[in-house]
Parts: structure tokens; sequence; C-alpha cells
């Protein structure tokens, strides 16, 4: 999981395992997450979940697209 949240532009800040359960902390912009929690049950066979929480704002990357006003 921690080369699927790279891959989504997230910064990984910790992973630990607690009670035999793998935590992994990581920033990931907004629109790196559609598509995550379907991926996240693929890749654990159903047994992965996450929750999310903002964490700040940011400029959008150069290569994100822009939104019409």
């Amino acid at each position: 999981m921690l080369g699927d949240l790279s891959a989504r532009r997230g910064r990984v800040s910790d992973s630990t395992v607690r009670a035999g359960t793998v935590v992994i902390t990581a920033t990931v912009p907004l629109a790196g997450l559609f598509g995550y929690a379907t991926r996240l049950r693929s890749r654990t066979q159903g047994r992965g979940a996450f929750t999310t929480r903002p964490a700040g704002y940011a400029p959008a990357a150069p290569a994100a697209p822009s939104i019409a006003r």
C-alpha cells in the first residue's frame, strides 16, 4: 500500500504495527483518494480500512487540471 499511496502523490509520515495490524499515516491530496477505498479492499482482501481528515490547503500541482469558473 505504500507504493500505491506514493503513486497518488502521497507522503507517508509513519508506518507502525499495532496488535498485528499495520497502521500507515500519510498525507494525500484529496483528488488522489478517489477510488482508493476500492483499491485498498482489493489489495487487502477486504480487511483494509482508512480514515480521512483535512490536513490543510496547498496549491494544486501543475499537472492538475484547471477548474473553469
